[in-house]
């Protein structure tokens, strides 16, 4: 970190211990890490959409304001003596250079599909002893599908796997099988969240992100959507009225124009 970028953090930190202390900021006083959760989670997504826009400047400032609700949870901490952070900044020091002995010692790693599998091999070397699964540590609360890739990550890391993703391709059939069979609406939620699991393997074996893929495609299908009303209304016509294959003429026309933009 160079002196200028040092003494830049240091600001953004003072100015925090300014915001919660006497004469500050009576929002930022109040605030607790209960309450941050919300705005942690917030400017997360924020940070994705600005990665999926391919937007450097909205990135940026995205990212700030990550950077932002992580120095108010260290502040918060050290003012009740449990951490600073110092001891936030050390610990992922410590951890990067543990974690990446092919770089920071003698450790010989040919590519980064190794280098994954090192660092889970390490990770569970650190953790031994504790008597949690290895799916146990990761947040239950964050969304099924990243949480569903993750476990599965976690599963094949210990050799449970299928041999190839031809495998996978056939448990998507049968999953999708087994929702046409089911009889009861119980049974085809429990076999629809086996589909929506099996995919998402699916996804992992390809190396796409499953929560990514699902958003961008929601994205898209807004942009389509907001698109075919647009050329109904600039045709006189209302799209909520138009039979089923006139409404689906709009959204060839739609996705089309789509297609011809993202080429």
């Amino acid at each position: 970190m160079s002196k200028t970028t040092g003494n830049d953090f240091n600001y953004l930190v003072g100015l925090l211990v300014r915001l919660r202390g006497p004469g500050g900021c009576p929002w930022d006083q109040e605030q607790t890490h209960d309450s941050l959760k919300r705005y942690l989670l917030e400017e997360s997504y924020e940070v994705l959409e600005a990665i999926d826009h391919r937007n450097p400047i909205q990135l940026a400032e995205e990212l700030g304001d990550v950077l932002l609700q992580i120095l108010i949870h260290a502040q918060i901490a050290s003012e009740s003596g449990q951490f600073n952070i110092n001891n936030v900044l050390d610990s992922q020091r410590d951890k990067l250079i543990r974690r990446h002995p092919h770089v920071f010692g003698n450790a010989m790693i040919t590519d980064a599909r190794e280098v994954e599998a090192n660092w889970g091999r390490l990770k569970r070397r650190e953790r031994q002893g504790e008597k949690d699964s290895l799916l146990g540590k990761l947040p239950s609360e964050m969304p099924a599908l990243a949480y569903s890739q993750l476990i599965q990550d976690r599963a094949s890391s210990t050799g449970f796997d299928w041999d190839t993703i031809e495998g996978v391709l056939e448990k998507v059939t049968e999953e999708a099988q087994e929702i046409r069979d089911a009889t009861s609406r119980e049974a085809q939620a429990r076999e629809f969240g086996d589909l929506l699991f099996t995919l998402v393997n699916t996804g992992r074996w390809l190396g796409i992100h499953a929560e990514n893929a699902l958003r961008q495609a929601n994205t898209r299908f807004c942009q389509r959507f907001s698109h075919m009303e647009r050329l109904a209304m600039e045709r006189g016509l209302s799209f909520v009225d138009l039979p089923l294959d006139q409404q689906e003429q709009l959204w060839q026309e739609a996705k089309a124009q789509d297609n011809d933009v993202a080429r």
